[in-house]
């Protein structure tokens, strides 16, 4: 995937053969990754549409 646009996610199977996704970067960083696996392509499918919804979800500062 050299030439892989980024950002991008990418799905893939673990060794259960569960579907997850990593999230990279525009500078090629692996910076987030589902937190589970998912039976179903199209539930780790939907786990990225949920995400790429919570854009406005507020920020809260712990210990602050």
């Amino acid at each position: 995937m050299a030439n892989a646009p980024a950002p991008r996610y990418e799905l893939y199977k673990d060794k259960k053969g569960e579907w997850r996704w990593t999230y990279i970067a525009r500078n090629g960083l692996k910076i987030a990754m589902s937190s589970e696996g998912y039976k179903a392509k199209a539930d780790c499918l939907h786990s990225i549409d949920l995400l790429k919804s919570s854009k406005d979800v507020p920020v809260h500062e712990v210990g602050a």
